[in-house]
């Protein structure tokens, strides 16, 4: 009896192992198919919207602000950390103080396009003397004339005499589209902006060995007023080390034609020149003060916040495409 009864079970193990491996399989098969499911809306859901639900084109402005970010981090330590010096001080007077630099490749490509600014280098200058202090109060009374009728309420102001545009709150108004001030200015006071600007431009193209039609006036070319204001918008921002061509494509030579005193009239708001051997060199500026240089990758600079008291300039740029030439200043 209990030999017939192994023998039942025996006869019936081969049975039960059969149901149970294709049991067994008929599970894998289910899980393998859910695992494929799930795998398929994940690739959906990736494609879609990348890792985490994130749209991939977030993804890519997430990196790189990301990456801006930790550049601009980079750029702020190593600026902060450099030595300081005062290339130009207010105290003293000269005649000319020069500095020669290499070219940025870039900018050095783009000038030797135009056969009157062909250069092998580029630099910068200071100058004092070129105005005598009449000069400059009238130049100052140019822009105070417009600031009468518009100024920025954050910490910069700016006056374009050829465009029109005068900071007013935080936006720019036309001066030239409002009858009380489009004649605003005198024909007289007119030329006499245009003659501080050709003797700022006959300096530029003879520091830097140019020919004597090769430079235009160009745009922007404006005055500006700043203060200890905070800023309200990003034209209030002018601290941040930056290059004029980068910001100004039409650029070749930057000029600046100081109207206020440095330490008497505002504190801050020196012009610091950020150089390559991790030397950062300052002019202070001074009444009739001229700093003038390229606008390449090799004059990279910024202008301090002004602390206290208000700071006054005249920027004027040139460049060696006629294209971008403008014309001077006229009574609309």
């Amino acid at each position: 009896m209990v030999s017939e009864v192994k023998q039942r079970v025996n006869a019936t193990k081969p049975a039960l192992k059969k149901n149970a491996s294709e049991s067994s399989k008929k599970k894998d098969s289910e899980i393998s198919d859910e695992k494929k499911t799930a795998k398929s809306k994940d690739a959906n859901i990736q494609t879609k919207f990348g890792p985490i639900g994130i749209k991939k084109e977030d993804q890519l402005w997430s990196r790189a602000v990301l990456m801006t970010g930790v550049l601009v981090i980079v750029i702020v330590m190593k600026w902060k950390k450099t030595n300081e010096i005062t290339w130009v001080s207010r105290q003293d007077t000269v005649t000319k103080s020069k500095q020669p630099l290499i070219c940025s490749t870039a900018f050095l490509d783009e000038i030797n396009k135009f056969e009157g600014c062909r250069m092998k280098q580029c630099g910068r200058f200071v100058m004092d003397g070129l105005f005598v202090e009449n000069q400059i109060d009238t130049l100052l009374g140019i822009f105070q004339k417009g600031l009468q009728f518009g100024h920025s309420s954050g910490g910069a102001s700016i006056l374009d005499l050829h465009s029109g545009a005068l900071s007013k709150g935080e936006r720019f108004i036309n001066v030239f589209s409002n009858p009380e001030t489009q004649n605003l200015w005198s024909e007289a006071e007119l030329a006499f902006y245009t003659d501080a600007k050709e003797t700022i431009r006959r300096a530029i193209i003879e520091n830097f060995g140019l020919q004597p039609e090769a430079i235009h006036l160009t745009s922007p070319t404006f005055f500006s007023r700043m203060n200890e204001n905070p800023a309200k918008t990003i034209h209030d921002e002018y601290w941040h080390p930056h290059v004029d061509k980068e910001t100004y494509e039409t650029f070749h030579f930057t000029s600046l034609l100081y109207l206020s005193d440095y330490g008497s009239e505002f504190q801050g708001g020196r012009f610091v020149f950020v150089d390559g051997d991790n030397m950062n060199r300052t002019v202070e500026p001074r009444r009739g003060r001229v700093s003038m240089f390229t606008s390449g990758g090799e004059n990279l600079h910024y202008v301090e916040k002004v602390t206290q008291g208000t700071r006054y300039a005249l920027t004027i740029a040139f460049t060696c495409d006629s294209r971008h030439a403008i014309p001077d200043p006229h009574i609309h």
